[in-house]
């Protein structure tokens, strides 16, 4: 990619949930292709690969309008499915926060960094995963899926972030996440650091092809990115 002026140190960081923060062991996409099983939607498994991080609602919305001509199966049944199923396999999955974000989190707070956690799971779920991760009360603001009209990689989970946050300058904005997508919404955004970490759903060669600024191994490294780039 070709050079960019160095941003400045980001007043917000935004970071993503599922593979940034809090372990991908494979949870979301077992649950969402269970749910399309049991519904009968065919799906191809690179398809639903490219468009992890986008909003699973809108997903199912595309997959049953271009299977279901009659309009005879319903979205929100499906996804309330797929909650279920996802949630079902949180449970039993052990620890869910990844290690060491406590202690990133609480660097970047005493870096003076405010910090939000975006995603596409409904409210419910997010307040489900908060419940259980011991960082949650570092967070100046998290949104969801519900609190925007369109999900990664549309901008506007960023946006919402920014507005709670207090935050009016995107030059100003770190976007962290392990999607191909989450890179994409922080072009969108135009967030002066766009941050792929390798702890999620996409490999290396994946988020280098996205609009990013850095690769990093985790999110873990976030509080000396900026120190070592403006040395």
């Amino acid at each position: 990619m070709p050079s960019a002026p160095i941003p400045p140190p980001p007043d917000l960081v935004v970071c993503d949930l599922a593979g940034t923060t809090i372990y991908d062991r494979g949870e979301v996409p077992s649950a969402f292709e269970q749910a399309l099983r049991e519904a009968g939607l065919a799906f191809d498994g690179a398809e639903l690969s490219a468009w992890r991080g986008a909003s699973k609602r809108e997903v199912l919305g595309r997959l049953v309008a271009r299977q279901d001509g009659g309009g005879t199966r319903s979205v929100d049944r499906i996804y309330g499915r797929f909650r279920e199923l996802l949630l079902q396999r949180l449970a039993e999955a052990g620890p869910l926060s990844l290690p060491g974000v406590r202690e990133t989190l609480t660097q970047l707070k005493a870096d003076r960094c405010r910090i939000a956690a975006i995603t596409g799971f409904d409210r419910d779920t997010v307040e489900t995963i908060l419940a259980t991760v011991s960082w949650a009360e570092l967070l100046d603001a998290w949104v969801c899926g519900d609190d925007v009209t369109q999900g990664r990689p549309a901008p506007f989970l960023i946006f919402r972030a920014m507005e709670r946050c207090g935050v009016s300058d995107v030059r100003r904005v770190a976007v962290v996440g392990d999607t191909r997508l989450d890179l994409e919404a922080a072009w969108n955004a135009g967030a002066g650091w766009r941050i792929g970490v390798l702890t999620g759903a996409h490999d290396r060669a994946t988020l280098a092809a996205a609009p990013h600024t850095h690769l990093c191994d985790a999110i873990t490294a976030l509080p000396s990115l900026w120190r070592q780039v403006l040395v």
